[in-house]
């Protein structure tokens, strides 16, 4: 893994640009996936819509009624589309150039091997996840009594990339452990498992069973950190309850950044090449 300076933007424009170029090649199957990740996000909103007919709010007395829901639901589209889009194909991808070898053809590269891994193609059919993220938001933000402040919008986009951040480094520190495994086909599924949780707000996690569910989702395997923050920040009035958990998911994200990181090197040195 070469520590060289390279110019990274520019490789990633690259990349970005190939990968367009490869999927226009195959405009029907581009359109096709794009279509059916978007049917696929509008089922959802067609069960919530469903569910509000009967209930006024997720979870008693928690507070996230329709509308805030809905934008909560936003959140976690476009967060979900921005991790398909860069960074979950490209994990599985590395657990495959484990498996077949072809990890050692990347450390012989001169750019460092964790923007190589993350970045070897984007998924760009699954932006249309962040496009109607983006229309769910706005239309229940117009239907919301409450108008969030210029400062919240501001904050909104910081908050979703340390969701990301959160997330990427999980899937990173899952994906290592392939390094040891040499095979590791049940990335998939454990993500989607792990996952599932981060989908509903954080105040339905409580009594007996749900308490333990909260403390191990935002201190061991924060990721209920991940949409709750930036939907909190957007759908609801600033208040100094807020701080203490915006302030938690920064720091967390930044410390997840780095574990994984150091995890990432630590697990090449123990990769054994296909060579040897």
């Amino acid at each position: 893994m070469s520590t060289s300076k390279a110019p990274y933007m520019s490789i990633l424009a690259t990349v970005a640009r190939n990968s367009l170029i490869r999927e226009m090649t195959f405009r029907v199957n581009f359109i096709a996936h794009s279509l059916s990740v978007m049917c696929w996000t509008s089922l959802q909103i067609i069960f919530y819509n469903l569910i509000f007919q009967f209930r006024d709010s997720i979870g008693k007395d928690t507070g996230w009624t329709k509308f805030p829901f809905f934008v909560f639901l936003g959140t976690v589209m476009i967060i979900n589309s921005l991790m398909q889009t860069f960074f979950i194909p490209n994990m599985r991808e590395f657990s495959e150039m484990i498996r077949q070898g072809n990890l050692d053809f990347v450390l012989l590269k001169p750019i460092d091997t964790q923007f190589l891994v993350t970045f070897t193609r984007i998924d760009w059919s699954s932006l249309a996840n962040l496009i109607l993220g983006i229309c769910v938001i706005a239309y229940s933000l117009w239907q919301m009594a409450f108008t969030p402040q210029i400062v919240q919008f501001m904050l909104f986009p910081l908050y979703v990339i340390a969701g990301v951040s959160i997330y990427y480094s999980c899937m990173l520190m899952m994906s290592c452990v392939s390094i040891w495994m040499t095979r590791n086909q049940s990335l998939d599924q454990l993500w989607f498992y792990v996952t599932t949780f981060s989908r509903y707000p954080l105040e339905i996690y409580k009594g007996s069973l749900g308490l333990p569910i909260r403390w191990i989702f935002t201190t061991a395997i924060p990721i209920l950190l991940v949409a709750n923050v930036p939907a909190r920040v957007l759908a609801k009035p600033l208040t100094a309850d807020q701080f203490p958990l915006a302030i938690y998911s920064l720091v967390i994200a930044c410390i997840g950044l780095y574990v994984s990181r150091k995890l990432f090197l630590a697990s090449l040195n123990r990769y054994r090449s296909a060579s040897s």
